[in-house]
């Protein structure tokens, strides 16, 4: 049983009563300001040892310093061990996230491509716990990595990807199998015997085994030519051949190996981890963290920080390979290899093929954080730029931008998408469903969402931005005017942006209330270039906001309400075309061939799905 222990203070933390009594035991602390707010959590082999650290006189960071003067209580946890304690304070910091600790943020789970256990087995996308039946493959990057895999391998081999309600629904082939990238085992196009040997190769290609694969398909390929199959030869051949391409492309290509490689690297006030993937002797892609926090911490400690986050509670492979030696490695590897069931490795390679490997994550986390650094300061210019155009008084180091999306009408959502120097910031991105308007309206839209938006803001929940650009015209920031000055927020600036006659990007008209005239930036202006990302962003939310709701609201009912459409058409549609999706890809000309739909009437179902405005 873990004990407690807490400390509060009155005026100033009395640090030597509370160190007096402090166990030597291993635990965690929490350092709390007088807000009540954790700022800080760490682990201690001997508790009394490492706190006191805290408060000797000399040695300390500035940062250290910093934290150390806000503290108004601390609270400890004692544990039985110091790998109890570590698994702890992982739990703690992600659960608390304490603006001192270094922070990972992005703990989301990672992309597999799973090969399912089913009779004809499926290839798909996976992400989340591995709760179906078959062969998980990955991890992988991002959901781009792992759909270009899936793209290339239904190139080399065509397992099926559909969906399984798709796939047990088909009477006739789809438009994957008449361009060669499916089989069609759902119509009994090909034997199971022929599509196993697919499947078999999609494994032994993703297992690494790319020369056995290649081996096997040069015996298909001689046994098609001994009995003249030319046909099934050549297709045979071409696999071969792609399948030799795939293996240049491989910077670097091994037999075998399963194992991570992590490059740290701490530069002018900020940090990067880049991760790569190497599975099967594969480069399966790497991606990059920037932690929060880390900006003055070493190599060594920032990745004593980054791997016990990012490892805990996720498939850990057997070896990680790392640029700096973590502090507490030992503790760090064999807390990993008790929660994963597994021996692993955690080491600094010096020779071979792994310092190989490293050069090429260090140099990816060198071009990432390099490219941060560079980003970061063009985007304060092109702020610095945006108040010199506009004559503002202060700086506007947060934008938000209001945009409106619907389909004739239906469905209206408005979009808030908020901008700083940092970039986008998309924890204090908004949705808004519009109800209550005349369908197609526009003004009495954006008269609602920035209503609701800005009576919040009065009320105390949010940040007041310092510009509001408003994706429109006149009309829109007429509306805009009259809800800030409504709600005594008329101080606050107004830009409309505007597209052209032609709706090219250069030719934008940008109106700011309270000038007259319009704002006239050049087609090269980087403060136009940062109105048009978040204008553009703010596009993008709106419309995808907009068919998040359209789709929801269609799941059961998007047929049901189309005037002329009732039930026995319905079905007579649903049989044709052999369910909802291939009625949805459908042009008007096909849904006319149906009994009993006219020409209008299949423009009208074609106009349901594809009518966005």
């Amino acid at each position: 049983m873990a004990e407690a222990v807490k400390q509060t203070k009155t005026s100033e933390f009395d640090s030597a009563s509370f160190l007096k009594n402090l166990t030597s035991r291993p635990g965690v602390y929490r350092m709390i300001d007088d807000t009540g707010t954790v700022i800080y959590v760490g682990k201690a082999k001997n508790l009394k040892k490492r706190v006191s650290s805290y408060f000797r006189k000399t040695g300390l960071t500035a940062k250290t310093r910093v934290m150390v003067a806000q503290i108004a209580t601390i609270e400890t946890t004692v544990t039985h061990t110091e790998n109890e304690a570590l698994i702890l304070e992982n739990n703690l910091i992600k659960e608390l996230m304490p603006r001192y600790n270094i922070l990972l943020r992005d703990d989301k789970s990672y992309p597999y491509l799973l090969i399912s256990g089913d009779k004809f087995p499926r290839l798909s996308y996976h992400r989340g716990a591995k709760r179906k039946a078959g062969r998980y493959f990955g991890p992988y990057p991002s959901a781009g990595a792992v759909r270009d895999s899936l793209n290339l391998l239904q190139k080399l081999f065509p397992v099926r990807q559909c969906e399984d309600s798709y796939y047990q629904n088909r009477s006739r082939p789809c438009l994957q199998y008449q361009i060669k990238r499916c089989t069609a085992p759902c119509v009994g196009l090909i034997s199971e015997e022929e599509y196993k040997k697919d499947v078999e190769h999609t494994i032994m290609f993703l297992e690494g085994k790319n020369k056995q694969v290649m081996d096997d398909l040069s015996a298909e390929m001689d046994a098609a030519s001994q009995r003249l199959d030319f046909e099934q030869a050549a297709a045979i051949r071409d696999k071969v051949i792609a399948l030799r391409r795939v293996q240049e492309r491989q910077y670097v290509s091994s037999d075998q190996g399963e194992f991570d490689v992590l490059a740290a690297i701490v530069k002018d006030g900020m940090a990067v981890v880049e991760v790569c993937f190497i599975r099967g002797g594969r480069n399966l892609g790497s991606k990059s963290y920037f932690p929060k926090g880390s900006g003055d911490s070493s190599p060594e400690e920032l990745l004593s920080a980054f791997v016990p986050q990012y490892y805990l509670g996720k498939n850990v492979p057997t070896e990680i390979l790392v640029s700096h030696e973590p502090e507490y490695r030992d503790l760090i590897q064999d807390v990993l290899q008790t929660e994963s069931g597994h021996k692993v490795s955690l080491r600094k390679p010096q020779r071979g093929q792994g310092v190989r490997w490293m050069q090429m994550a260090s140099t990816n986390a060198d071009i990432s954080l390099t490219q941060r650094l560079s980003s970061r300061s063009n985007l304060l210019q092109r702020f610095e730029m945006l108040q010199d155009a506009l004559s503002l008084d202060e700086l506007p180091k947060r934008i938000e931008c209001f945009d409106i999306s619907h389909t004739r009408g239906e469905r209206t959502v408005a979009s808030c998408v908020v901008f700083g120097l940092e970039g986008a910031i998309k924890a204090d991105y908004r949705k808004f469903n519009i109800e209550g308007i005349t369908g197609g309206d526009d003004y009495a839209a954006m008269n609602q969402a920035l209503t609701r938006r800005f009576t919040r803001l009065q009320k105390g929940e949010g940040k007041r931005p310092d510009l509001l650009l408003i994706d429109g015209g006149k009309g829109q920031i007429k509306e805009a005017q009259e809800v800030l000055e409504e709600l005594n927020l008329s101080d606050l600036p107004i830009l409309g942006i505007a597209k052209g006659p032609e709706r090219r990007p250069g030719e934008e008209t940008l109106f700011l209330v309270g000038r007259e005239g319009e704002v006239t930036l050049t087609a090269d202006s980087p403060a136009l270039h940062l109105l048009q990302q978040v204008r553009d962003e703010a596009h993008r939310f709106a419309i995808t906001g907009h068919r998040q709701r359209r789709a929801k609201a269609r799941k059961t009912s998007t047929l049901e309400h189309i005037e002329g459409l009732g039930p026995k058409r319905r079905q007579k549609l649903l049989q044709q075309f052999g369910g909802l999706q291939e009625v949805q890809r459908a042009g008007v000309e096909d849904l006319a061939k149906v009994d009993g739909i006219s020409k209008s009437l299949a423009q009208k179902i074609y106009d349901v799905f594809h009518g966005d405005h």
